[in-house]
């Protein structure tokens, strides 16, 4: 194992998660928590939050699969290796090979669409579920309109068919990923240089970039088939929804509402901020997942 140069008291280490190389950072004693990254971040995005988080819990924080430094596959037939049925087996295999048969997990963007598939596939697994800034993926498509196409105009830009958006990224990655996060960010100064340079490290390699547009075409295709084959059930542990107030997602829809449409037993609220909330108002993450993780 390495120091994690990013969350304090972490160390870094590979987990063969049935097949799949998968690089997390672990730290802390007590309950265990997962917590899962968007793009295009890495788990350093946690690094303001998880150092706290692992003075109460058994705290893992990972790399899905084709991001920061776990395996990057090829995506398969129908991109079902990006699925996010893929991508939740991937975090259930890595916390079984930790020890940790049932957890809570914490997950922002696309590592909140990973826990949602988890919570559907894997229930017997999770004690809670937080998610941060997003609807249900196929209620933001079916929903979809102008603002919100100009807002998130990569959910259709990724899924273009290969190689037209991993070209055109790769001729210059830096102005792409800073043109996205400084979109995102309603915080000045977030992400920090470190960070954002810790991104940048990752987004410059070609297989990255592949996995990231298959992670989105897998979004629009095999995974609408897999919520529509669930449509009808209900999650039925505890579900935490926490959105950024000044971000498109809470002004496109009633977040709590569109949870409450998949989940029983939903709250949350809006934080003072972007998308990207665990960077930008870490004092208010960490007070809401300490009173709703308990």
């Amino acid at each position: 194992m390495t120091t994690d140069p990013f969350l304090t008291g972490f160390d870094l280490c590979d987990i063969e998660a049935d097949g799949m190389r998968i690089r997390a950072a672990v730290a802390g004693s007590g309950p265990p928590l997962l917590l899962l990254h968007g793009h295009p971040q890495t788990h350093a995005t946690w690094h303001a939050v998880a150092p706290a988080l692992a003075e109460r819990f058994s705290v893992v924080a990972m790399d899905l699969r084709g991001y920061g430094d776990s395996e990057k596959p090829e995506g398969g037939a129908r991109h079902a290796n990006y699925s996010k049925r893929a991508m939740a087996a991937d975090a259930v295999a890595v916390m079984r090979r930790l020890g940790h048969a049932r957890f809570a997990v914490v997950g922002h963007d696309r590592g909140g669409r990973v826990a949602h598939r988890m919570a559907l596939d894997h229930p017997g697994a999770l004690t809670r579920l937080a998610l941060f800034d997003i609807a249900p993926t196929a209620t933001m498509y079916a929903r979809t309109d102008k603002a919100f196409a100009t807002a998130y105009f990569w959910w259709f830009f990724l899924i273009q068919p290969a190689p037209l958006p991993e070209r055109l990224i790769g001729a210059d990655p830096e102005f792409f990923l800073r043109t996205h996060v400084d979109g995102q960010s309603k915080t000045p100064g977030s992400p920090s240089p470190e960070l954002f340079a810790e991104y940048l490290r990752v987004y410059r390699d070609p297989a990255t970039r592949h996995a990231i547009c298959e992670d989105y075409r897998a979004a629009a295709t095999i995974d609408l088939e897999h919520d529509a084959a669930d449509a009808d059930r209900r999650i039925t542990l505890p579900l935490l929804a926490l959105w950024g107030a000044k971000g498109t997602v809470g002004r496109s829809y009633d977040v709590l509402e569109t949870w409450r449409e998949k989940a029983t037993d939903v709250s949350g609220h809006a934080l003072d901020c972007g998308h990207t909330l665990q960077e930008e108002r870490p004092d208010l993450v960490l007070a809401a997942l300490q009173e709703f993780l308990g």
